[in-house]
């Protein structure tokens, strides 16, 4: 959800077992190092449980990989000091294979706890070519993320065919309601459904 959200979200999920998260330098990752650590810190005393940060694609461009390791390291140690995750986001479409296979390489080494495709506000989201590159570059304890274009039950079991063990998606509401009829139950009320969180 939207940062300045979380505090209330977490209020609402306390008693349900769905955990709040929220996102770190989105949409584009531009944002100076301390002002992500600034953010996940602020995050974390919100009730977040996963961050998901953008990388700064720019020095990902620039091969400035020292710089993008520090940044993905700091946010790290602030949110494994909570004992929350983090999940660090490619932005695939705007990368080059060997460019996207060092940033697996950079997380493999820190441990963050998934590398995933996108933001969703790309040219492109979580392409089969990607997810299998990602999974094959990345150690088996770091774990895969999907995100963009997942917009079906169809597209959502592909993903996770290819090493997905997390999705992001805007249509989780159609996705669930296509994989209750799969299983032969009604589809949810619109009254049963979650209640808008604000934004």
């Amino acid at each position: 959800m939207l940062p300045y959200f979380v505090e209330s979200a977490a209020e609402i999920v306390t008693a349900s077992g769905v955990l709040a998260s929220t996102t770190i330098g989105f949409p584009h990752g531009g944002q100076a190092t301390q002002v992500k650590v600034v953010e996940a810190e602020r995050a974390l005393d919100d009730g977040a449980h996963e961050l998901d940060m953008v990388i700064n694609v720019s020095k990902a461009k620039s091969h400035d990989f020292s710089y993008v390791h520090t940044e993905i390291r700091e946010v790290l140690a602030v949110t494994r000091g909570r004992g929350r995750k983090l999940k660090v986001i490619f932005e695939n479409c705007l990368l080059s294979d060997a460019e996207k296979i060092e940033l697996c390489r950079i997380c493999g080494e820190l441990g963050v706890d998934w590398a995933k495709t996108s933001t969703g506000y790309g040219s492109g989201g979580a392409t089969d070519a990607d997810l299998k590159l990602m999974r094959a570059h990345l150690p088996e304890r770091v774990e895969l993320k999907a995100a963009g274009g997942i917009r079906s039950l169809q597209r959502l079991l592909e993903v996770r065919a290819l090493g997905a063990t997390r999705v992001g998606a805007s249509a989780t509401a159609q996705i669930l309601d296509e994989c209750r009829r799969a299983l032969g139950l009604r589809p949810l009320a619109l009254a049963e459904k979650a209640p808008a969180t604000g934004y």
